[in-house]
């Protein structure tokens, strides 16, 4: 082998070493986000990251909220939760959790966790916990679609296209995330194209090595699936968050945990969009792992308004 082909070598791998190692931050600081500081008994305080931009990422508050909830039960994981973004977030104070504890049967398990800023509730969220039980189990099937292996990275997308961007938005729009997204079907973000309201994306926690214990998966499934979902109901106007018109918000999410699953292993997130009226649109989501195993369900309305 020549010195050059060695160099290069060596070059390609410290380069992997060194994204690999970013990557595994990045992941870390998502784990790090979810771990909130107990203030009292059913009181917790969560933070943001340095690099939020003008509000708190819904995922975030949906994350931290079932965080709160989680650490006041026992035996139990979340089947389910319906939560309601009330007002924007500010990531440049704390966010205070208060958790209730609705009800301890012997089944079932409820809490609601009221996210607070400035004195008033920015969002809050219900959630119910059971014990592992067996009993009749169905499914739909995974679609068929190209494996992630085959499809571009989200991140290498999104630098080809910054150069097109106005330099304030530049940083934001490629940073690297705590998620690894590769679309099914990629659309022009700067020219949106009028789509049907569907789309598959396959996403994971952005490295291995996250704990064993599934409520902390599901914590970080709820963070990882706020991104995406909301801009399905966009497809069919071609539209979509860069458009200068468009205000888009998130206005309510809901989680249905049906099965076991690793945040940090690929999963197919499956989406489509019935209907949008009135300044709203509705999106519903399947979240697959990469045998077929249908893990979890997901509802969400949006804002989405167009100015003159």
């Amino acid at each position: 082998m020549t010195k050059q082909k060695t160099q290069k070598k060596r070059e390609k791998y410290f380069l992997i070493n060194a994204l690999s190692k970013t990557m595994a931050q990045k992941l870390q600081q998502l784990i790090d986000l979810l771990d909130l500081e107990q203030v009292e008994v059913n009181l917790f305080r969560g933070h943001s990251p340095d690099d939020s931009w003008q509000r708190v990422f819904g995922g975030q508050v949906i994350g931290q909220a079932l965080v709160a909830a989680s650490r006041t039960v026992e035996d139990v994981v979340c089947h389910s939760l319906h939560a309601y973004f009330l007002r924007p977030g500010d990531p440049s104070i704390p966010i205070v959790y208060e958790v209730d504890r609705a009800r301890d049967g012997k089944s079932f398990k409820s809490r609601r966790v009221t996210a607070i800023q400035h004195g008033k509730q920015i969002f809050n969220l219900a959630a119910s916990f059971q014990p592992e039980e067996k009993g009749l189990a169905h499914q739909v099937e995974m679609p068929d679609v190209p494996p992630p292996e085959d499809l571009q990275p989200e991140r290498e997308r999104r630098i080809a296209l910054a150069a097109e961007l106005p330099e304030e938005f530049r940083d934001m729009f490629t940073r690297k995330r705590p998620v690894e997204i590769r679309h099914v079907q990629p659309i022009n973000l700067l020219k949106p194209e009028v789509t049907e309201p569907v789309q598959q994306v396959w996403f994971k926690a952005s490295e291995v090595g996250m704990p064993e214990e599934l409520g902390i998966h599901q914590c970080v499934l709820a963070y990882m699936s706020d991104m995406t979902l909301l801009d399905t109901c966009l497809r069919p106007h071609g539209v979509n968050y860069l458009n200068p018109k468009a205000q888009i918000a998130s206005l309510d999410h809901a989680m249905w945990f049906h099965r076991p699953f690793r945040a940090d292993d690929w999963m197919l997130y499956t989406q489509n969009s019935p209907a949008s009226s009135g300044g709203r649109g509705l999106n519903f989501g399947h979240v697959f792992t990469r045998d077929g195993t249908l893990v979890c369900s997901m509802s969400q309305e949006g804002l989405i308004r167009l100015h003159e």
